[in-house]
């Protein structure tokens, strides 16, 4: 009994430091310094394709949304 016992615990044990090995290797970085990250960054930026960036209707459809929400307001409450 007493070696099934101390067999688990090793078997345990040895799972816990796998465990351990594993989250720490999720920690690392790949970058040795913040060089090689900007230079990936900005290599990788190209491959992702052209940012969309926001258009300039949004703007104008808030203000006719609002317009129209403060009319239907004004004839509601009328």
């Amino acid at each position: 009994m007493t070696h099934a016992r101390s067999h688990n615990a090793h078997a345990a044990l040895m799972s816990l430091e796998a465990a351990a090995a594993s989250a720490r290797g999720g920690f690392a970085c790949m970058f040795s310094n913040s060089d090689e990250y900007e230079t990936a960054l900005i290599t990788e930026r190209p491959r992702a394709g052209p940012l969309r960036e926001a258009t300039h209707r949004w703007p104008a459809l808030m203000f006719v949304g609002c317009a129209l929400l403060i009319a239907g307001t004004v004839l509601l409450l009328k």
